[in-house]
């Protein structure tokens, strides 16, 4: 993290079009001629150690260890700013990449060697967290967390669903055992039952696609989080919530369609949710470190991004990519 007056050359990966493809870029953080959308330099799950600090910032020092989320500004000023619920702000939540800034710089992310950012969308992260494991906690682990809290998904001896056994789903398994649940996993693919019920301690597997097993546990879930990007039906879930049960949707497939018997007959509830705030955040960071919940991780270096990519293409990671920009971005 440096000075916010850093106008030195930064290098980094970047994607130069529409078809993802990424290479080599070097460029200025924060200079104040504008940019274009492309090159786009992603990465919104961003660790390291503080490098600079700016003049008024009290609230960090060099060498510390620090994370950058999915945002890096926001007005400040409305309702959500001021509870600290920066990433539901009513005027302007800058994106940490591909976002356009109050200065009318586009915003350039994580895959680079250093990055620039306000105190107050920084987050310091406990020494003793290993910080390769920290980095998807900062938008897979709040984007499960944050509406666990928000729905009251911490009540021990509750059921916990969780749909798609990916990235943030792994974690919501994690959260949902440490708040103490009975959590069971509903996936397509038989091929994860052993690592979520040995690995990852769920209580339960069910492949959604059989409908004998989906029909044997109607009614028998309180809560459901949804992190399934593609496409899929969404009456047979809902079949699954007890009266009054919520199923939070955190992924963005292209519909959402069900019948509204799904919902009216027992009371049923759908909410959706984005990441979280600064405070929600924190709290999230502390909650991790306590309870020694760590992201399952592949760290790779930068010049196998796009093998990465395609990787992901095929669901062929356990659950997560972590790019070793230190050792790699050279």
């Amino acid at each position: 993290m440096s000075s916010l007056s850093a106008n030195e050359d930064c290098l980094g990966w970047a994607a130069r079009d529409a078809s993802g493809v990424l290479s080599p870029y070097s460029f200025n953080r924060r200079n104040g001629l504008g940019d274009s959308k492309y090159p786009l330099v992603p990465g919104h799950e961003i660790v390291g150690i503080v490098q600079e600090v700016g003049s008024n910032v009290n609230r960090f020092k060099v060498g510390d260890h620090v994370g950058v989320g999915t945002y890096v500004n926001s007005c400040r000023d409305c309702e959500y700013c001021n509870d600290e619920e920066e990433v539901n702000c009513e005027k302007r939540r800058v994106s940490t990449f591909n976002g356009v800034d109050d200065d009318g710089t586009i915003t350039k992310g994580g895959y680079s060697s250093y990055i620039v950012v306000h105190d107050r969308y920084c987050f310091r992260l406990p020494d003793a967290y290993p910080l390769a494991s920290a980095a998807p906690l900062l938008c897979a682990g709040i984007t499960v967390y944050s509406p666990m809290i928000r729905h009251k998904m911490n009540q021990p001896g509750k059921s916990l669903g969780v749909i798609g056994l990916g990235g943030l789903g792994h974690m919501a398994v994690k959260f949902g055992k440490a708040f103490g649940l009975n959590v069971t996993v509903l996936s397509t693919s038989i091929s994860k039952k052993e690592e979520a019920l040995t690995s990852l301690g769920a209580d339960k597997f069910v492949v959604s696609s059989d409908q004998e097993q989906m029909k044997a546990e109607a009614k028998s879930l309180d809560f459901i989080i949804d992190t399934a990007a593609g496409d899929h039906p969404f009456d047979p879930y809902l079949s699954l919530l007890k009266t009054g049960g919520v199923l939070v949707l955190v992924a963005f497939p292209s519909e959402v369609k069900f019948h509204p018997a799904s919902l009216n007959i027992g009371m049923k509830s759908v909410s959706g949710s984005l990441t979280g705030g600064t405070k929600l955040t924190r709290e999230m960071i502390d909650f991790c470190s306590t309870h020694k919940i760590y992201p399952n991780i592949e760290v790779i270096p930068i010049h196998h991004a796009n093998e990465a990519l395609e990787r992901l293409i095929k669901r062929d990671v356990r659950y997560r990519f972590v790019i070793d920009i230190e050792n790699s971005l050279k």
